[in-house]
């Protein structure tokens, strides 16, 4: 079995998240359970870092306003390469029960990139970390293309 540097890389990637949360509204409770002894993330390599410039992934939680589209797309851009995107409940998938109002943006994907969805109002802590697990694979999945495989 070989392993090239790109598999490598993922398998450090995947294994050591460092995520900034940006959480909205009451998706953000159940984001911070999740670090909680009972869920526990950090068995998973999770750690939540305040500063967009250490982080890999962003989980946005709650619904996203007009108005914070650009502190989200700025908080983005200062991510460092490769970088990720958790899309946490209705609201942020696609505006949820507020769709209709005039400021709501209809999910963040159309702010930034996601590369993974969590469905649910608000979902559950099992619901986040399956979504993380979700990403982690396609962390693997990616470097295998990428190495051609």
């Amino acid at each position: 079995m070989t392993s090239t540097v790109d598999q490598l890389a993922s398998l450090a990637r995947r294994n050591s998240l460092w995520t900034l949360s940006f959480g909205l509204a009451c998706c953000a409770i159940e984001m911070i359970s999740t670090h909680m002894a009972h869920h526990d993330f950090d068995r998973f390599g999770v750690v939540t870092w305040p500063s967009p410039r250490q982080s890999d992934v962003m989980i946005v939680a709650g619904t996203v306003v007009k108005k914070m589209a650009e502190p989200i797309r700025l908080l983005y851009e200062q991510m460092p390469d490769p970088k990720w995107v958790i899309a946490m409940g209705t609201c942020a998938t696609s505006g949820g029960p507020y769709y209709r109002s005039y400021s709501v943006v209809m999910g963040v994907d159309h702010v930034v990139p996601v590369d993974v969805y969590v469905p649910g109002c608000p979902p559950r802590p099992e619901a986040l970390m399956d979504g993380l697990m979700k990403l982690q694979q396609k962390i693997k999945r990616d470097a295998k293309e990428r190495s051609g495989e």
